[in-house]
């Protein structure tokens, strides 16, 4: 089955009776995240602060997603599982790094729902820079949340390794009150040709086109950033990240394909959906701006699935008895991280 008849049919939300276990996303978008969830039978019920993304969770999901601005007083219902995205401005590269000091910083509303809710199990996204520069501040999330008895994994994915057409690197941050690991890899890599099929042959009406001004201004960008390959989208690999800026943003680094007559053209809001994981039965809502950065900021809905699916395992009588080994032939633990004390810099 192809890339886009997989995500089609996988990407379908249910409820699995049997299962029956609730999951609250926090800071859910336009819930990539929960869809993931939703396709195992998990129950959802999503909190974003944003009215039209939420409308679009509300659109797709089964599960209701609550408009609302999340605080450290905010109260929940019970759930078996919180995941979420606590915004990551504070420790991307492109932000100012301000870490515990930054307004936007979501992780004490995220540490205050699992102390409020007791799950489970959690699972928090975050981007690569958590573990470098801010690392500091990951090992104090993680001695606070152990000590309120949750078993730790961390570590960097990427979601080319788990079925998506694209390069996109995320902490990926577990927690339960038994050991919890992470998917096994899959062999196969998803190209962006594969993924956009005839889209990216086609000129779909109202095309934006790169303007004269334009290409010179990617052209002086390009030298400026030691570019080796133009950052046109290249079909026989997974795509670059996909981000708000270079989706919705006029930029030197935006999103765009390259057709044969030499014009280049932005990706359309489906392409872009493809390249993030969603199926084409995804609709969204709001301007064409808000939402490239309801694409920008989701957790690829394919990468979750399969999260989704090793944290239903995780509720088999021998998860962990039957298929994973605590260590390996070298008595290493597997997949999990102890913290170190924690340095804050400064």
């Amino acid at each position: 089955m192809d890339y886009i008849a997989r995500i089609n049919k996988e990407l379908k939300p249910k409820i699995d009776t049997e299962l029956n276990k609730t999951v609250i996303d926090l800071f859910a978008g336009c819930g990539g995240l929960s869809l993931g969830f939703e396709a195992v039978g998990f129950q959802t019920i999503g909190y974003e602060k944003l009215e039209d993304a939420s409308e679009t969770y509300r659109n797709n999901l089964i599960g209701e997603c609550l408009t609302e601005e999340l605080t450290v007083n905010t109260r929940y219902p019970k759930a078996d599982i919180v995941v979420g995205g606590p915004p990551c401005q504070p420790f991307s590269v492109g932000g100012k790094q301000l870490g515990l000091k930054d307004s936007r910083d979501g992780f004490p509303i995220f540490l205050s729902a699992i102390e409020k809710i007791k799950p489970e199990i959690f699972l928090f996204e975050n981007v690569r820079g958590l573990l470098y520069k801010n690392k500091w501040y990951l090992i104090e999330i993680i001695n606070q949340l152990e000590d309120w008895g949750y078993k730790i994994s961390y570590k960097l994915l990427n979601a080319k390794d788990y079925g998506v057409p694209q390069n996109r690197e995320r902490v990926i941050v577990m927690g339960a009150k038994n050991p919890i690991y992470f998917p096994q890899k899959q062999t196969k890599r998803i190209t962006a040709g594969e993924a956009l099929g005839e889209l990216a042959f086609q000129i779909p009406e109202n095309s934006k086109f790169l303007t004269p001004s334009m290409d010179k201004y990617v052209a002086k960008y390009e030298k400026a950033s030691h570019c080796i390959n133009p950052r046109d989208l290249y079909l026989n690999k997974p795509a670059r990240t996909l981000t708000c800026r270079n989706l919705a943003g006029a930029t030197g680094d935006m999103h765009r394909i390259k057709l044969s007559d030499g014009r280049r053209r932005r990706l359309t809001i489906r392409e872009a959906a493809r390249l993030q994981g969603f199926p084409d039965s995804f609709k969204f809502c709001g301007n064409e701006t808000g939402i490239y950065n309801q694409i920008g900021n989701a957790v690829a809905p394919y990468f979750a699935l399969s999260l989704a699916k090793e944290i239903k395992k995780y509720f088999q009588a021998d998860y962990n008895e039957k298929n994973y080994p605590l260590k390996d032939e070298n008595n290493q633990l597997l997949l999990f991280n102890e913290p170190k004390p924690v340095h804050q810099p400064g």
